[in-house]
């Protein structure tokens, strides 16, 4: 058992990148962190960890260590949350996300989720790139849009349209446009969600395709809704991302009557590995939550 704390400390360590942060987390004081991780460096002879003034970073042989463990460590966790048959889930869930879809629809869902399982820790991997869930030891991570083909497992939990918007102050200035042909001459704010060369449309079992030119480039999906509001230009994205704006009427949705299709959020799980009882419940939680969409 003694082996076993030791290699989850490994793993804070590592996912952390600090042996103090790692020991705080776990309650343990940093010299001791210090002292277990050079003891396990000993043991299996080879350095693990690379350690500057400013930050603990992984060696080669110490990321294939991980990368290794981390399953092990996983399955273990499944077998003991199996043996205890109370349901009672513990340790720590990574959860990969984008910075917006966390902010607007899954932290206000999240005490909820927390006071159901009040022995489990929850990290959120929050990056609008999409993250490597076997080398960033991601347990769930919730993508929009189309999923590329690989082995991995997933899950569609919700879907939101893709929409116009725009800020009452530009369209006073710019003009409101009718049909998406009008969107060549207007200033578009082109972000992660949507933010190709070309834009499609549907009517009437027709398809339109407009050739737009953004004059901002912001590859965080917050930014794009806060430069929208700013009266920036014209931007494309999920519902999800600017619900609140819509209702207090700082952005206003275009185009209504045309259709730009649907994103869908995917819960996807690594594969080659079962899934943690955790990430298991949450996505049964957000599933909930979003039931309908």
């Amino acid at each position: 058992m003694n082996d076993l704390a030791t290699l989850r400390l490994f793993v804070r360590v590592a996912r952390r990148g600090s042996f103090s942060a790692a020991g705080r987390e776990l309650n343990i004081p940093q010299p001791s962190v210090s002292r277990a991780i050079a003891d396990l460096e000993r043991e299996i002879g080879v350095g693990l960890l690379t350690r500057t003034t400013r930050a603990v970073t992984l060696t080669d042989a110490g990321a294939d260590f991980l990368a290794r463990i981390e399953p092990i460590l996983a399955e273990l966790d499944e077998a003991e949350h199996a043996a205890r048959g109370t349901g009672e889930l513990r340790g720590t869930l990574r959860v990969g996300l984008s910075s917006s879809f966390a902010i607007r629809a899954v932290v206000p869902a999240l005490p909820d989720f927390m006071a159901r399982h009040p022995a489990l820790n929850v990290e959120f991997i929050m990056d609008d790139r999409r993250q490597n869930l076997v080398g960033e030891g991601v347990d769930v991570a919730l993508r929009f849009g189309a999923l590329p083909d690989s082995a991995a497992i997933a899950r569609r939990i919700a879907g939101w349209p893709r929409i116009l918007v725009a800020a009452p102050a530009y369209l006073t200035r710019a003009g409101t446009p009718q049909t998406p042909a009008e969107l060549a001459r207007h200033s578009v704010i082109a972000g992660p969600a949507h933010g190709g060369q070309t834009w499609n449309f549907q009517k009437d079992g027709k398809t339109t395709t407009v050739r737009v030119e953004g004059r901002l480039t912001v590859t965080i999906n917050e930014v794009s809704t806060a430069a929208a509001v700013a009266g920036l230009g014209i931007a494309a994205m999920t519902l999800a991302a600017c619900e609140r704006e819509l209702a207090d009427g700082s952005l206003i949705r275009l185009l209504p009557d045309w259709d730009m299709g649907t994103a869908d959020v995917h819960a996807v799980f690594a594969a080659g590995r079962g899934a943690k009882p955790a990430a298991r419940a949450f996505v049964e939680f957000l599933a909930g939550v979003f039931a309908g969409r």
